[in-house]
């Protein structure tokens, strides 16, 4: 079971939780911060190699949270481009695919074993998507994709991924393929969601950052600094809020809070 809330405010910690963050101060190393971040495409492409395509599940419910992907359309069977942004095996494009037959898909991740197992899925087709490997914060996305072009980008769970000094980057490179009065979708982790609270001490990285024991790394948003970091960029606000979700393990009496940020941004 689980209970859903959009809003505004962020999640109240008990004081166990606050406790717990408060004494967790000590950073990794700038030596290994420094490795991480050289490394961080090795990290993913293990991560596919390791989990292959089990590890997240296809995610159906994209057009339920986003109604843009039907809203953006002036008539029913209008063809749409859109561009997913960091797709991952394709959890999140091959189910839009086969839910709406009038969309075109650019996808693009920064592992290469990810492009290929997305390449390889039996719903792969060059006349309805073109996948490319692609690191956002400086391959300019000029390359496969025509300027002004697209007319949704999805951005789900995966700025979390990159280091928060190289986001803008990867904003000032979908704004160039993004047709103008067009929106980016996002959605990742919020603030106070139960992973930031599962870290155990020695995986900080900075501010609401933290390390994997892969390597990999996660980044929770407070909607301030996702609203200033597209703001910057050119971006006008439609929607950022957070959602928080109490997912509820009744076999062992489990309550996790998950918090995500959600947000609708619109280049002029």
């Amino acid at each position: 079971g689980t209970s859903q809330k959009k809003g505004h405010s962020t999640r109240i910690l008990s004081p166990e939780e606050a406790e717990k963050l408060a004494k967790d101060q000590v950073l990794v190393s700038e030596f290994k911060q420094l490795k991480l971040e050289k490394e961080a495409q090795k990290n993913w492409d293990l991560f596919y190699k390791r989990n292959s395509t089990n590890f997240f599940k296809d995610r159906h419910w994209t057009t339920r949270e986003f109604q843009e992907l039907k809203a953006c359309r002036e008539f029913a069977d209008q063809k749409l481009t859109i561009l997913e942004a960091g797709c991952g095996v394709g959890n999140c494009l091959f189910p839009l695919l086969e839910e709406d037959l009038h969309i075109f898909a650019y996808a693009c991740d920064f592992s290469p074993r990810a492009v290929e197992y997305v390449k390889k899925n039996a719903l792969y087709s060059t006349e309805r998507c073109k996948v490319f490997q692609c690191d956002l914060t400086k391959d300019d996305l000029l390359e496969n994709i025509p300027a002004d072009s697209v007319d949704v980008v999805t951005l789900i769970f995966v700025l979390s991924a990159i280091h928060p000094d190289k986001m803008h980057l990867v904003l000032k490179n979908i704004y160039k393929v993004l047709k103008p009065g067009k929106c980016v979708l996002f959605r990742d982790y919020g603030l106070y969601d139960h992973a930031m609270l599962r870290f155990k001490s020695g995986s900080k990285l900075g501010e609401n950052f933290y390390v994997r024991q892969d390597g990999t790394r996660s980044y929770f948003f407070t909607e301030e600094f996702l609203s200033q970091l597209f703001k910057a960029e050119g971006y006008e606000q439609v929607v950022n809020e957070y959602v928080q979700r109490e997912t509820v393990n009744r076999k062992e009496d489990l309550r996790v809070p998950r918090v995500f940020l959600q947000g609708k941004f619109q280049k002029p």
